[in-house]
């Protein structure tokens, strides 16, 4: 009976990872009691042959309050059942498990040595997120619940870990996690960090420059223009530069041999050919794009390789009153850890952070009326921007000479063919946006 309530309910949820396919078995991997009331359940989801495992904090009560029954799940025998991330009375439990590095039945809380949690502040669910839950508990701490879980421990548990012992900035200092075995392996089901408060998110500042250059009436340069971004874009350039150097000194190092970065340019020319068989709107770009493919293949000198963010844009950056911090170091989610721990070039994130101030220029310019009108003043914010935050990085101490310049435009552009295939999957409407990556660029 239970498995099928879990069953009917975890399809409905919006981190579940296997929308719009059957369930064909779900069984209960773990069940540990937390506290009265409280049950940390791991469940295995079987779909067309495969398993995917979630973690559920299932909360159990005689009566359901009103504030709770969005998070109902069903009733057992008399016995409401329902989603306890959402029960403040209940969520306290883990903040005394990290305090005490307490461990249950193989589930274990750990805190960061040196530092204390504080037990006393109250939990909120935050509810923006896709992927993951997380817990705001007063102002003092944000706990991210990985709903689906992947064997291992997370790469953004080890790197702001590593990061925080070397007293980096531009990081959310991490104050506990949970861990339990998954396979044979110590896995992360949670990480606690420092909640950032006031802060502003990246992309939001970014969105309001915007803004107001679209509204500034008569027309004036972007550098004049209310809410001009480029200062911040240059300190952000500075804060990701800083933040590299901390990574390459808290992790090994190594080089990609020239015979590997001509397999670098085979790699993102496979990817384009498949793009380009399932988006033929790419077609009329393929020259300019394999042109800068092609000067890759003709570096001559090794290129290096390091940690790196992994999935960097606008939306992974918080300004607070005094700087840029980095967040949600854990890599692209949906891929292998292995791969998201694997070794990059740093330029990797630059390019993601240059295509995301593309997408904040164009953003407001979907559906709008006056878009045509508008493109120029989009394209004016984004190169501004874009030589602002590379500015930035320069002067942080990255580096991008010659060579590295016609490997960060490959990066780029094999990012925007990447984007062009998902905005043509979910958000066809989307697609201007990446689509305006091939066009000549003054800059």
């Amino acid at each position: 009976m239970l498995d099928e309530l879990l069953a009917a309910w975890i399809s409905r949820q919006r981190w579940f990872g296997g929308k719009g396919r059957p369930i064909d078995d779900l069984s209960i991997d773990a069940d540990v009691e937390l506290a009265a009331g409280l049950r940390h359940l791991i469940v295995a989801v079987w779909q067309d042959g495969s398993r995917d495992r979630y973690q559920l904090l299932l909360g159990e009560r005689d009566d359901l309050p009103d504030r709770l029954s969005h998070a109902l799940i069903g009733t057992h025998d008399t016995t409401y059942l329902y989603d306890a991330v959402h029960d403040s009375d209940l969520m306290h439990v883990l903040l005394e498990g990290m305090a005490a590095d307490g461990t249950r039945n193989g589930l274990r809380l750990r805190h960061v040595p040196g530092h204390t949690v504080d037990t006393s502040p109250r939990s909120l669910v935050l509810g923006a997120e896709q992927s993951n839950t997380s817990l705001v508990f007063g102002d003092a701490y944000i706990c991210k619940l990985f709903r689906r879980l992947i064997p291992g421990v997370n790469p953004e548990l080890e790197i702001i870990t590593a990061l925080a012992a070397r007293n980096a900035p531009h990081i959310a200092q991490p104050y506990g996690w949970i861990e339990a075995d998954l396979d044979g392996t110590d896995t992360t089901l949670a990480i606690m960090q420092e909640f950032l408060t006031p802060a502003n998110d990246g992309w939001d500042l970014a969105l309001a420059s915007v803004r107001d250059l679209y509204a500034s009436l008569p027309e004036v340069p972007a550098g004049e223009a209310g809410g001009d971004f480029a200062a911040e874009a240059l300190r952000l350039g500075v804060a990701t530069a800083r933040v590299h150097h901390e990574l390459a000194a808290a992790f090994p190092t190594s080089v990609v041999e020239i015979h590997e970065v001509k397999r670098m340019a085979e790699g993102f020319r496979r990817r384009l050919g498949r793009a380009v068989a399932e988006v033929p709107e790419l077609r009329p770009h393929v020259s300019a794009i394999e042109a800068a493919y092609h000067q890759v293949e003709l570096l001559t000198t090794e290129v290096p390789v390091q940690r790196v963010h992994g999935d960097f844009h606008l939306g992974q950056v918080m300004r607070t009153p005094t700087d840029w911090v980095i967040l949600d170091f854990e890599g692209e989610p949906g891929q292998p850890l292995a791969e998201r721990r694997a070794l990059y070039s740093p330029l990797r994130d630059v390019a993601g952070m240059l295509r995301s101030f593309d997408y904040a220029a164009r953003h407001l310019l979907l559906g709008n009326s006056e878009a045509e009108r508008l493109e120029p003043r989009a394209q004016e914010w984004a190169d501004r921007n874009r030589a602002a935050f590379l500015d930035g990085y320069t002067e942080g101490g990255g580096v991008i000479n010659a060579a590295d310049a016609a490997l960060l435009r490959a990066f780029e552009l094999s990012k925007a063919v990447y984007e062009v295939v998902y905005e043509a999957r979910n958000r066809p409407t989307w697609m201007p946006i990446p689509l305006a990556a091939f066009r000549p660029r003054a800059a």
